[in-house]
C-alpha cells in the first residue's frame, strides 16, 4: 500500500501560479499524476509522469500552462501551475500506479486525499 500526501493548494488570482507537491510513503517504480474534480462533475485527468520521469502526458486544457515533474530521491511529484484560470478551480488529487502512465490515466492504483485550488477572477 502507498500513501500519497498532497500539499500546496490555496487561493490565487487569475493569471497567478501555484505549485502542488505529492509525497509517496514508499519508494517504487510508480507512474504518478494529478487529477481534479469540481462539485457535480466527474474527476478528470490533468497530468502524468512515468516512474523514470522521461515521459509526461497532459490534458489538452492544461498543456502549455502546467508542468509535471518528479524527484525520485524524495518520492515526490510536483505540478507547477502557471497562468491559472478560474476554470482551474478544483480539488486536485495525486495518483500513483504500478504500471504505465496510460494505466494511471485509465485507473490509478492509489489516490491521495486531495488539495483545494481556488482561482479568483
Amino acid at each position: 500500500q502507498v500513501q500519497l500526501v498532497e500539499a500546496g493548494g490555496g487561493l490565487v488570482q487569475a493569471g497567478g501560479s501555484l505549485r502542488l507537491s505529492c509525497a509517496a510513503s514508499r519508494t517504487g517504480s510508480y507512474a504518478m499524476g494529478w487529477f481534479r474534480q469540481t462539485p457535480g462533475k466527474e474527476r478528470e485527468f490533468v497530468a502524468a509522469i512515468s516512474w523514470t520521469g522521461f515521459a509526461t502526458v497532459y490534458a489538452d486544457s492544461v498543456k502549455g500552462r502546467f508542468t509535471i515533474s518528479r524527484d525520485t530521491a524524495k518520492n515526490t511529484v510536483y505540478l507547477q501551475m502557471n497562468s491559472l484560470k478560474p476554470e482551474d478551480t478544483a480539488l486536485y488529487y495525486c495518483a500513483a500506479d504500478r504500471g504505465t502512465t496510460r494505466e494511471l490515466v485509465a485507473d490509478p492504483d492509489y489516490w491521495g486525499q486531495g488539495t483545494q485550488v481556488t482561482v479568483s477572477s
